[in-house]
């Protein structure tokens, strides 16, 4: 069977009920491992009856008698022999420098791990627990209780004499208890006390809600939170304490401390221990099922839960059904929960088994990630937490990330992230290229190669142009244009792009990229000719950019016939380079692109006015014409052609609008008079710029204009809206200078500090006298000039109000005011 055992190395992690989905999307908080080395060694032969743990180290007792100090690995450290019986309790102060030890005969041991025996005295009988003071280690704390049908405390006394006291006895065996700074838990077939060594008072009595179930095999668990929250586990039931002080006016006969119950709820299986994990608790739960074949209960595998404690029920964040050695054999009684605060370790003690659950670290979640294929988010989890962790590296989890994509098929976005994961690295760059090139996907990572730091070897990017020379001419010529020409061999590329010509000599992507590429060589002379073969626009940048002016002298009519917009272009970049050129442009606009006339009119200040306003009358162009002349301060001229060739009132009335001339407003009223339609346009547009009155008065009586009842509906609407406009600006002028003039007089009302520095601006001396006591009057003016008043003038009959003196030398400025201090 040992060899049996030996054998059963499968993670728990693993081992989860199999009836559960074993693929859950649910991370698990906890791992586990079992203790091994020594551990695995003592229970082949004996069998596990208690553990306790330190920070420092482990102690198990087993049913043979024996203690084991063991270290965090399972390593046996020491063996004390301490009984030919069970070992039912070990204890250690906080220190982990004294032990305390009880057995089913009887025998109670409390010593020094490093010093020698204390305490050893054998009772009648079966001493059940122990449980040391945590600051045993000092002098003036040197106790401790033990029970079995009575709580002892032990102390002892300044003779080096122990003395016993019993707590309580007579509610049956004790089987439980906790000791917390100076609180005494217990539990015996009745239910929960607490005792306060301090004060020698028990506080508070919690009884045990089932009573059908036997004490001693299932017994009542207990652990402290921290010093006042004590946590009972009994049963299904859960019971958190919090024990609080009572008020002076309250106590009375009664104790100091109460105990409050502050959270109560079921759970679904019997707990066999209980720890706290922050706000949280770790319950380890006995389950009994039964056989669906059989329909017989049996043992199931045992459950650690973290359980989220409410008010009156409790929230479960996480469940895992453990595989320990002999779980069909066990009893609820045969498990103990032990841990350790400092580092949230957790210790499921059976008889044949002891497994260790861990909070599960960054990496952990890591590997589950990975796990679970959730590679984007273990990248991002290792990126924000790569201080902490430890087996992983971003590196490899990038790259294991990569592959994904790439089994997937999502190429694109493989390479993509190939920018971030690789970064600088150029041989995993190198690497990750001719694997896409195995799998045929050299044109999806082409965008993303490095093109400077680092720069890969030339042979990699003439490798991923000859793959787009050969089936995509747009996607290389994009790559030409984007790729730094001393990536690669240029002249190699050339050489392909010359072979494929062959094939397909008027290709205009393949000559233009060769002219590129040729561009790149500096061989401007063949990539000239070629630019100018296709009649590309590049060819001026060429020209421009590498000075080849001698080259095309005898091309400049062929440059000009395949760009006919170049001198209009000139023109919109720089309105002054081509001024020499302006002249030519009028008849050229007005010959071949009149939409272009105008803006070019209004935009060009070399342009001579007479030329264009004679060309413009000779073709009849009356916009043009109409703004020459307006420019030329012929405005009289530009509105009558606006009545007379175009007939357009609103037109004439918006130019007479911008000129804003009364004289033309007078001309535009002359001339439309006559004219009933030019009048009712008059009508609806002048309110607001002349007086209608002028224009209405000048009808003609009898003449019959159209709308006019709505056109004086409109101009009385206009004069009203103009009363309101009027109105509303006083208001908001008042509201200001209002509000302006209270702010002043707050400012000027406001204290003026005056303290040991400041003078009197008349004698220089200091302002306050130096015998705060005595009485004294200070004058300070607005404008922060201070005076002694007896150093002021003092005002006449004909002129009472005083000014400063400084001030009023510079013709009264701001010390017009006056603040008067007095004391």
């Amino acid at each position: 069977m040992a060899e049996a055992e030996e054998q059963e190395t499968e993670s728990l992690e693993e081992s989860t009920d199999e009836s559960e989905e074993e693929e859950s999307e649910e991370e698990p908080k906890l791992k586990y491992e079992r203790l091994s080395n020594g551990v695995t060694e003592i229970l082949q032969k004996d069998a596990a009856s208690c553990m306790t743990v330190h920070d420092k180290f482990l102690a198990l007792g087993t049913h043979y008698g024996k203690v084991y100090l063991l270290d965090v690995q399972g390593n046996i450290t020491q063996k004390f022999d301490v009984s030919p019986v069970k070992i039912n309790q070990i204890s250690l102060d906080e220190s982990g420098e004294h032990m305390g030890v009880c057995s089913e005969d009887g025998k109670v041991q409390v010593f020094g791990l490093y010093s020698g025996e204390e305490f050893h005295e054998t009772f009648d009988c079966p001493i059940k627990i122990i449980a040391v003071h945590p600051q045993y280690v000092r002098s003036s704390c040197k106790q401790f209780v033990t029970g079995g049908k009575k709580l002892l405390l032990f102390e002892r006394s300044w003779m080096s004499r122990w003395k016993s006291s019993v707590l309580h006895e007579g509610e049956g065996n004790i089987r439980s208890v906790k000791w917390r700074g100076h609180l005494i838990a217990w539990a015996n077939n009745m239910g929960v006390k607490i005792f306060d060594i301090t004060s020698k008072q028990r506080i508070t009595n919690v009884p045990r809600d089932d009573i059908s179930l036997r004490p001693d095999m299932y017994p009542c668990s207990l652990c402290w939170k921290d010093n006042v929250t004590l946590i009972i586990g009994w049963g299904t039931s859960v019971k958190i304490c919090s024990v609080k002080e009572r008020h002076a006016s309250e106590m009375r006969d009664l104790p100091s401390r109460y105990v409050e119950i502050v959270s109560q709820f079921e759970t679904e299986f019997y707990i066999s221990g209980l720890a706290p994990l922050c706000d949280q608790l770790v319950v380890l739960s006995y389950v009994k099922e039964v056989s669906e074949k059989t329909e017989r209960e049996y043992c199931a595998r045992p459950r650690l839960d973290i359980i989220q404690p409410l008010a009156e029920t409790c929230e479960e964040i996480s469940s895992d059904a453990l595989t320990v050695r002999g779980f069909q054999e066990n009893e609820c009684r045969d498990y103990h929960l032990e841990y350790s605060e400092g580092e949230s370790l957790f210790y499921i003690v059976s008889p044949r088994d002891v497994v260790v659950a861990k909070e599960r670290d960054q990496d952990d979640h890591i590997d589950w990630l990975l796990e679970k294929k959730k590679y984007e988010e273990a990248l991002m989890a290792a990126e924000i937490s790569q201080r902490n962790i430890k087996r992983h590296k971003i590196l490899d989890i990038g790259l294991a990330y990569i592959n994904h994509l790439v089994e997937k098929g999502d190429y694109d976005i493989a390479a993509r992230k190939c920018q971030k994961i690789l970064g600088k690295n150029a041989a995993l760059w190198e690497y990750e290229v001719y694997k896409f090139k195995e799998i045929g996907q050299l044109k999806a990572i082409s965008p993303y190669l490095p093109r400077g730091d680092p720069v890969l070897k030339p042979l990699i990017y003439e490798m991923i142009l000859h793959e787009f020379l050969e089936s995509d001419y747009e996607g290389f010529a994009t790559l030409i244009r984007e790729w730094p020409g001393d990536l690669y061999n240029n002249s190699v590329i050339v050489q392909a792009v010359r072979d494929h010509l062959k094939k397909d000599s008027q290709n205009r992507t393949l000559l233009k990229t060769l002219a590129e590429l040729y561009t790149y060589d500096k061989n401007y002379g063949n990539a000239l000719e070629i630019y100018l073969t296709l009649r590309h626009k590049d060819v001026f940048q060429l020209i421009h950019k590498h000075n080849l002016f001698s080259s095309i002298k005898d091309k400049i009519v062929l440059l000009m016939d395949f760009d006919s917009e170049y001198l209009h272009k000139l023109f919109k970049r720089d309105h002054h380079k081509g001024q020499r050129y302006h002249e030519k442009q009028i008849s050229l606009y007005a010959e071949y692109d009149r939409p272009n006339l105008l803006p070019f009119l209004r935009d060009s200040t070399h342009c001579p006015l007479e030329k264009a306003l004679e060309i413009c009358q000779q073709r009849n162009f009356v916009e043009e014409t109409v703004y020459l002349l307006s420019r030329m301060g012929n405005s009289r001229s530009a509105l009558k052609m606006i009545m007379e060739e175009l007939h357009d009132v609103d037109k004439a009335i918006e130019f007479a609008k911008e000129q804003d001339d009364g004289e033309l407003w007078e001309d535009l009223i002359l001339y439309s008079i006559d004219k009933p339609p030019f009048i009712t346009g008059l009508l609806n547009n002048i309110g607001t710029h002349v007086d209608p009155i002028l224009l209405i008065h000048r009808i003609k009586e009898g003449m019959e204009i159209p709308n006019l009842r709505d056109s004086l509906v409109k101009i009385l609407q206009d004069y009203n809206l103009q009363i309101l406009l009027r109105e509303g600006c006083k208001k908001i002028l008042v509201a200001d200078s209002l509000s302006l003039l209270k702010k002043m007089h707050r400012t000027q009302m406001k204290g003026v500090l005056v303290d040991e520095e400041n003078i009197c601006e008349s004698c220089l001396s200091p302002i306050l006298p130096s015998d705060a006591a005595k009485p004294f009057s200070v004058v300070i003016f607005h404008c922060r000039h201070m005076f002694h008043k007896e150093c002021l003038p003092v005002p006449s009959m004909a002129s009472p109000a005083q000014f400063c003196n400084i001030c009023s030398a510079k013709h009264r400025g701001p010390g017009s005011a006056i603040l008067e201090m007095k004391k």
